[in-house]
């Protein structure tokens, strides 16, 4: 029986991944060893791996489409294909130096620099022409400065760790989250093709649900036209009139961030009856 070979990250990430997947209707059952989990959907063979190892996995063909962070397919130059952006843990790669210590400094002399990014930072330091001494890392990168390195390339989210560390970014290399990626040879395969391409239509719309709540109210015949004109939505709202002749039923897909605003608005406007609720999928 023909498979679709899905590697899905462990770490940070995994459950984000995870619960994309459980709400497009994959059900993923593994406990914190199991490293070939359960899923609901026999056209899949899942396998769970560090993120780092994916994109050179896919890019080789061990697995046909997979899970992992945009710094590494970068970082070990997979050839892939970038299926879409999840959006998931946004990250900005930065090199950071002691705060008490200045950008013009790492060029005066040779400096030694740490990060788990070897392909990356000497790609960097080449392009700043800084000579350096490259130190690879395994975790917990911001406690090398300034004992054991002048200059780190780490990733950060909010860049609370590297101030703790009395750290400060001196350059922003670029920004990265989580893609869904494929190998080419994989998408030539008619079939896992047209897998792939309905999972990221499932994927999609989950991802579009969670930015959208559907509002439904009730709205009188001679406040219809201005509450329609104000309502913002995918295409067009679902009207259907109410019962006895007394005005219409109004449903519309809003985004979450216009609901605070526009609520009070309709209210104002006449509209009652107002529900709101969430969706699970939102398919264009």
């Amino acid at each position: 029986m023909k498979k679709l070979r899905l590697v899905i990250p462990k770490g940070r990430i995994h459950k984000k991944v995870v619960e994309l997947l459980e709400d497009a209707g994959i059900k993923v059952e593994a406990d914190e060893r199991t490293y070939r989990p359960v899923v609901n959907d026999s056209d899949l063979y899942v396998k769970i791996m560090k993120p780092q190892n994916i994109p050179k996995l896919v890019s080789i063909g061990a697995h046909d489409a997979g899970f992992t962070g945009y710094d590494w397919i970068l970082e070990t130059g997979a050839d892939v294909v970038e299926l879409f952006d999840t959006g998931f843990d946004p990250v900005r790669i930065v090199a950071a130096i002691p705060a008490d210590r200045t950008w013009e400094e790492m060029k005066l002399k040779k400096i030694i620099v740490a990060s788990e990014y070897e392909n990356i930072t000497k790609e960097f330091l080449d392009r700043e022409n800084i000579e350096y001494i490259f130190i690879r890392t395994y975790g917990a990168t911001e406690v090398f400065p300034p004992e054991d390195a002048d200059l780190i390339v780490d990733n950060t989210a909010t860049g609370r760790t590297l101030e703790m560390n009395k750290l400060k970014v001196a350059k922003e290399l670029f920004s990265s989250s989580t893609r869904f990626i494929a190998n080419k040879k994989a998408l030539e395969d008619p079939w896992k093709r047209e897998k792939i391409e309905e999972m990221i239509m499932l994927f999609t719309s989950v991802l579009n649900a969670r930015e959208r709540v559907m509002l439904e109210m009730n709205v009188p015949k001679d406040r219809f036209e201005e509450i329609v004109r104000i309502l913002p939505c995918m295409r067009a709202p679902t009207v259907a009139p109410l019962f006895g002749n007394q005005g219409y039923a109004i449903k519309v897909a809003v985004k979450k961030e216009e609901v605070r605003n526009l609520i009070p608005l309709l209210k104002k406007l006449g509209a009652t009856d107002i529900l709101e609720y969430e969706l699970r999928k939102v398919i264009a």
